[in-house]
């Protein structure tokens, strides 16, 4: 049986911090916490699951804190999770029996990881990560934010799914976009995957413009991960319908498809640019061809509503402008499969009823 340790950074996660030691000290053999400048009770809370807490001095770098803790970890494995990550119980009997059953050549495990639920609980968008790395091969974390260590060829694809709880803030963090501003500042040159990740940042922050401009540059360097040319294309329409220019959403969309088969979420939005136009019949095509693809096995970024729920949900909306009522209940009743509590579908039942 192979040994974990856990490995884990953490700020101010006094509110936090015991859910998610709670859900995995049971699995792991070590815990190691570095704490980068706690001002409540973290530490004090750490100390109670585990003796290995250090102090380490915050550089505006997640990689080296994140390395810091690895360097501390003693056991076969090394595992990350954040402060405000759980582990749900039956994920936690799954880890057991991957500790009994991994073949100890394996050089790193992926898991699921879920990063935001609707008001129902339901999961909304989940990714791909590297979780578990066999500590012998030394593996770095690598960029100042969004860290990751790149996939190894010798990576076991577990069905283990972490799930990140954030509490609820008010308003957003401009603590990724301030470290990547400083680094622009000072002239750093991006790689493509931190123009790609700057890119989002300033998105997230409404600076389209200049998002725009990063994705672009990203996509032209020709070095992204295709899932990432997907998601850089869809985001680049978002950008670009913010600032009004219908031409570049569409070429944004299309060029999609260059990087592999059409996804959900692009068909999507090509419906909404037909949408918007009130090209209903044009548009109904593009949400049916999209309720039609189903989920994906992607390692990137999936966004699960785009699965079922919202190309079903706004077929409905164009059927019903187009006067076909029964097609439109018929789509209304399709997404109710994916999210039977949205409120669209019961305000869409009042509105259908009797036509």
């Amino acid at each position: 049986m192979i040994t974990i340790s856990l490995c884990m950074i953490v700020k101010n996660e006094e509110s936090v911090l015991a859910r998610c030691l709670d859900s995995v000290k049971d699995v792991v053999d070590e815990i190691v916490i570095v704490d980068t400048g706690s001002t409540d009770e973290t530490k004090a809370i750490a100390k109670r699951y585990t003796d290995k807490v250090y102090d380490f001095q915050w550089s505006d770098d997640f990689s080296a804190a994140r390395n810091e803790s690895y360097d501390k970890a003693s056991m076969d494995y090394q595992m990350w999770l954040d402060a405000d990550d759980v582990l749900p119980k039956e994920e936690a009997e799954k880890l057991l029996k991957l500790k009994e059953t991994l073949d100890p050549e394996t050089d790193m495990v992926a898991m699921k990881y879920i990063t935001h639920f609707d008001e129902n609980g339901v999961p909304m968008h989940l990714s791909t990560r590297e979780r578990l790395m066999k500590r012998e091969r030394h593996y770095r974390f690598t960029d100042p934010i969004h860290e990751f260590i790149p996939l190894a060829p010798n990576t076991y694809y577990s069905d283990i799914v972490i799930h990140h709880r954030q509490p609820p803030k008010e308003g957003r963090s401009d603590r990724n976009i301030r470290i990547y501003e400083a680094l622009e500042a000072r002239g750093t040159i991006f790689t493509p995957r931190q123009q790609y990740y700057f890119a989002r940042e300033l998105k997230d922050h409404g600076q389209w413009a200049k998002s725009a401009y990063y994705f672009e540059k990203f996509l032209d360097s020709g070095l992204g991960w295709s899932e990432d040319n997907i998601g850089a294309c869809h985001a680049l329409a978002a950008c670009y319908n913010a600032l009004g220019d219908r031409h570049k959403v569409q070429k944004s969309l299309i060029k999609s498809f260059l990087y592999d088969s059409p996804r959900a979420e692009i068909c999507c939005e090509m419906g909404y640019y037909y949408k918007n136009a009130q090209n209903y019949k044009a548009a109904l095509k593009w949400f049916v061809l999209a309720a039609g693809l189903g989920a994906t096995d992607s390692a990137g970024f999936i966004l699960q509503d785009y699965h079922g729920y919202i190309p079903n949900i706004e077929a409905c909306v164009c059927a019903y402008e187009m006067g076909d009522y029964e097609s439109a209940k018929q789509y209304n009743e399709r997404a109710a499969e994916f999210k039977p509590n949205a409120a669209a579908i019961a305000i869409n039942r009042k509105v259908l009823e009797g036509k």
